[in-house]
């Protein structure tokens, strides 16, 4: 407790006394910068199509609109298909759920940002990738490993950071549509107005809807849910030569409807209950504000506050079950920030965060209810340095203290490095640990699909440490550049919220591992090359090693896979008007939970499941003011036989939807039209 008082006080010093000292340290220069352009937003402007490697010593890359052009990208969920790094797997085969898996773990140890501010918690996690439609996106940042303090202490894995196109950029109007041969339609529409010279507003909308049932393996269950949503942002800016504002609200509505069939495919249908029918309404507001003071612009001195606010109400029901749930999350934070000279920065600042969960579950019908109140409050604050030497080598050392209403006080250290021997050799190191929360039912509301008994004896924050290096090579080869850059990443957790599958079949058991071993160990090697004029190639290889610990035996985690192969091939005509993209994945087998003998004397499932290859690809017809393009994706047409255990008798016993490790439905083609109507 000490050690967070003298952290607290060590900020608050450095943000009342540095304001009036930080103007002497280094002298203003000015001739390289006209005297009425100021630097808002810091940008990193890169000639290369797609993905490129982030600046400073963290160990990432950003994504921006010309990779995620590549392929369809309706949302967030579907913007990785050429990122060897990230993969976006399905949860289960019933609600739709998906989750993103960094460095071979879930989602829940990826921090979910949206332009720097901490976002879709709790409940909202499990369907989150769908809340951000592709064509709102501007860019997205992925950061890997334990990320800066700055966010907070909740980066285990990494962090992903969507910058939402913004109110100030070009004026105009665009609309985007989109169909697929899986009879789902999409509407996305943005326009921004500069009102005079440093106010404007933008509306984002979204609307997308599946009306009709698909049934690809005859199992009576669809094979994914039809979701009807709609989706609305309207955000505003000031920019002002001393102070910045930039602040909005977002209105989502939706509708999730799965299970059984009418018809009912080879599944009965019970006489007593009827159909097993899934419905997860959901209805989410939030609301933002950011302000920036800039005390020395030559310098880079600036006080920033911002704030956000969200509410998420979700009523779910699986058959019987059921799981509502009433989210709030409040965040605050107060940044400063100051340039001593060009090679020294210090950031330090203050936060708050407040979740509260009221949740009402039931195993066995409505009249049979629960409630469980979930509530934590955490204030925190951070200091970081960073070294700058011309980018050639950069370190930057960070800490922070939290206090937690249900967790006491824990402190959080992280450091990143950078060294850039020569334009040919890049190396990267970090180290960091990372702290969260873990609320089961509400980041795991898809468990309720299942007839195991779910049992949360979890007790303790999840922690861990995690180690990360990287070096990048850049390769001259024919008068051009390979770009090969290989990666070693270890995560070991002091305690982790194991979600057990295999002490009991008819059981999802909860509990800390304190104690035990819970660790992954991730390689990946990744190399791009331009083989002739407009033509790039990117190959890339990862291997997972997780491993915890399971009742008292240490195993391979579940549903993992143990390997991910990438070859993407982009090629755009010289005057830009044709775009081809092509990416094939291999995704390597892994282990399945512990099988069980069912009563004609068969196992449930098999020990292992084997290995399987994706192939997506796109063509896109550019014009001067819209673009139209085509494509698929799972073009092999390859999908689990049997996602669903006991499909035909979903009231018994040995129902589970959660046993899926593999795509869920075959190959769909689809299209759609980007247009640019400009400034109207």
């Amino acid at each position: 407790m000490k050690l967070i008082t003298y952290i607290f006080s060590f900020v608050l010093a450095v943000l009342f006394s540095m304001t009036a000292g930080a103007k002497n340290s280094f002298a203003c220069e000015t001739d390289s910068l006209d005297d009425d352009q100021m630097l808002q937003d810091v940008q990193v402007v890169s000639n290369r199509i797609g993905m490129r490697r982030m600046p400073g010593a963290g160990i990432g890359q950003i994504v921006d609109k010309s990779e995620l052009f590549r392929a369809a990208c309706c949302n967030l969920g579907e913007s990785f298909t050429t990122n060897p790094s990230v993969d976006v797997n399905y949860s289960d085969a019933a609600t739709g759920a998906r989750q993103i898996k960094l460095l071979g773990l879930s989602g829940t140890y990826v921090q979910m940002l949206t332009e720097n501010i901490p976002n879709f918690r709790g409940a909202a996690m499990p369907f989150s990738l769908g809340y951000v439609p592709g064509p709102w996106m501007k860019s997205i940042q992925v950061s890997k490993g334990a990320a800066s303090v700055r966010n907070g202490y909740e980066s285990i894995t990494g962090q992903i950071n969507v910058q939402y196109l913004q109110p100030e950029d070009e004026e105009g109007v665009t609309v985007n549509l989109y169909g697929d041969s899986k009879a789902r339609l999409e509407a996305n529409a943005d326009g921004n107005v500069h009102l005079n010279d440093r106010l404007s507003t933008e509306v984002l909308l979204h609307y997308e809807d599946n009306f009709e049932k698909h049934d690809e393996n005859k199992d009576g269950f669809l094979d994914k849910p039809n979701v009807r949503q709609y989706n609305l942002q309207n955000r505003w800016a000031y920019l002002g030569s001393t102070y910045i504002f930039h602040g909005g609200l977002s209105l989502l509505g939706e509708k999730r409807e799965g299970g059984q069939t009418e018809h009912g495919g080879h599944a009965m249908i019970d006489a007593n209950h009827g159909l097993y029918k899934i419905g997860i309404d959901t209805e989410r507001y939030e609301l933002y504000m950011k302000h920036a003071f800039v005390l020395d612009q030559c310098n880079g001195t600036n006080l920033a506050l911002m704030a956000t606010g969200s509410i998420h109400n979700m009523d779910g029901n699986y058959g019987m079950r059921m799981y509502d749930v009433d989210e709030k999350n409040l965040y605050a934070q107060l940044m400063f920030e100051t340039n001593f000279t060009k090679k020294h920065n210090i950031s330090t600042g203050l936060s708050f965060n407040r979740d509260y969960y009221d949740q009402y579950f039931s195993l066995s019908g409505a009249a049979n209810k629960t409630r469980i109140v979930e509530s934590e409050s955490v204030t925190g604050a951070y200091a970081q340095y960073t070294y700058n030497l011309n980018e050639k080598l950069v370190a930057m050392a960070g800490v922070r203290g939290d206090i937690s209403s249900e967790h006491d006080g824990f402190f959080t250290p992280r450091m990143h490095l950078k060294w850039m021997i020569s334009e040919l050799v890049t190396l990267r190191g970090e180290i960091g640990k990372g702290y969260r929360s873990a609320h089961i039912f509400a980041e795991n509301n898809n468990l309720f699909a299942s007839s195991r008994v779910l049992e949360d004896n979890h007790k303790r924050m999840e922690e861990a440490w995690n180690y990360g290096f990287s070096a990048g090579f850049n390769i001259p080869v024919a008068n051009k550049d390979i770009k090969l850059n290989a990666e070693y990443y270890y995560t070991n957790f002091r305690n982790q919220a194991v979600i057990d599958f295999d002490t009991d079949p008819h059981m999802v058991k909860v509990y800390d591992s304190y104690g035990t071993k819970s660790y992954s160990h991730v390689f990946q090697i990744d190399a791009t090359y331009p083989l002739f004029s407009g033509i790039n190639l990117t190959a890339a290889y990862r291997r997972n090693i997780v491993k915890a610990t399971y009742g008292d035996e240490l195993m391979t985690k579940p549903l993992t896979n143990k390997y991910k192969g990438l070859v993407s091939l982009g090629y755009k005509t010289p005057l830009g008007l044709w775009q081809v993209d092509v990416t094939l994945q291999l995704n390597g087998g892994g282990r399945m939970p512990k099988p069980y003998t069912m009563a004609d004397g068969t196992q449930s499932w098999n020990n292992t499941f084997h290995s399987y290859e994706q192939l997506s690809a796109q063509v896109t017809r550019w014009f001067r003011h819209f673009s139209v393009y085509v494509g698929g994706e799972n073009l092999t047409g390859f999908k689990q036989k049997n996602p669903i255990i006991g499909a035909n008798d979903p009231w018994g016993k040995h129902f589970d939807t959660t046993m899926v490790w593999g795509p869920v439905h075959g190959a769909m083609a689809y299209g759609g039209i980007r247009i640019n109507f400009g400034r109207l």
